[in-house]
């Protein structure tokens, strides 16, 4: 039985505004509309609405939802397998954290006195990171434990606040620079990980106190990302025809934050030794040609030089997530689609 706006809203917990706000952007449009002309909502909307809740508490922002939900379907129970998944990350993050905090009131019984305001800052840090990483996982980010990585990052902030500070541009030279330093050091310190730096990004956009530890505010990401751009356009610049140089600097940015989630997927179908000829790497690669073609355009010419300057220039595929075994697998699996 189709469900009216309020109904679904009270079902599923959401509010009517959200649900009318997910119509206006073409992310869950009603199938069905009753004679009075009120919104009804059917089986199938239900499940796009399980996809697209599940896709955020997997920390996905709701334009790059709206991509997902574009190209071929993962299989829901995948999806499901993956909540699934999250949420005894969550019930063991809770289990450590309630004995990290039996292990401080008993410290605070015997009367010891650690240094408060850093003792607070330092549990305050390492809780962020807890809720979105495994004690094996925050081995492998330097950035949590290691006090040389810590200083690096700090140093590299402040060149960048400096930067910021004396009036830089993205466009100017030593901020790209910068901002290739930035994505190298970043791939380094998540292991090489897609998957760490999606969860970084959700600490960061969802805890409001790491802004204030981490001293990255959102003026200086956003003049990071700008910079990264600006320094791969400069590259390419050297390989493209001025027509398509155009076309790319006109929609390089447009799927910025869609390409992490999908290197993330296509490196744990590799790790679970999924066939690049299988029905899941096919869609996959058919997603991965999609975005590419938004920024890329249609000539095959066009993709070749692209492809060129990718192969020559390190600076490009530093701070991706890409390497020669992913590009590798992907070459297969589109070969398979095709």
């Amino acid at each position: 039985m189709p469900l009216t706006v309020g109904e679904l809203a009270r079902r599923c917990g959401l509010t009517v505004r959200t649900l009318h706000h997910y119509d206006a952007i073409g992310l869950l449009k009603p199938s069905l509309r009753s004679d009075a002309g009120y919104r009804l909502y059917d089986r199938a909307n239900v499940e796009r609405l399980h996809r697209i809740q599940a896709l955020r508490q997997l920390g996905l922002p709701l334009a790059d939802i709206g991509t997902v939900l574009s190209g071929p379907q993962q299989p829901l129970g995948d999806l499901i397998d993956r909540q699934i998944a999250q949420l005894d990350q969550e019930l063991d993050r809770a289990t450590r954290l309630r004995g990290r905090l039996v292990a401080l009131r008993g410290q605070l019984a015997a009367g010891q006195s650690p240094d408060l305001a850093a003792w607070l800052d330092t549990l305050e840090l390492m809780t962020m990171y807890e809720k979105y990483f495994s004690p094996e996982e925050l081995k492998q980010l330097p950035m949590h434990h290691d006090r040389d990585a810590h200083a690096e990052w700090q140093a590299l902030m402040g060149a960048v606040q400096a930067a910021i500070d004396r009036g830089a541009r993205p466009d100017d030279h030593d901020a790209q620079l910068l901002a290739l330093r930035w994505m190298q050091t970043l791939q380094r310190d998540t292991a090489g990980n897609p998957d760490f730096l999606l969860r970084l990004n959700a600490m960061h956009d969802n805890e409001p106190g790491m802004v204030a530890l981490s001293g990255i505010t959102p003026a200086l990401k956003q003049f990071i990302e700008q910079a990264i751009v600006e320094a791969h356009l400069a590259i390419y610049a050297r390989y493209l025809k001025p027509h398509e140089l155009a076309f790319m600097r006109e929609h390089y940015r447009e799927q910025m934050y869609a390409w992490p989630p999908l290197i993330a997927e296509m490196r744990k179908a590799m790790a679970a030794g999924v066939s690049p000829s299988s029905p899941e790497a096919k869609a996959l690669a058919r997603r991965w040609a999609a975005m590419f073609r938004t920024y890329a355009g249609d000539d095959p010419a066009t993709h070749a030089r692209i492809r060129e300057a990718n192969m020559k220039e390190p600076d490009l595929m530093n701070g991706t997530w890409v390497d020669e075994a992913l590009l590798a697998y992907l070459g297969q699996a589109m070969r398979a689609a095709s």
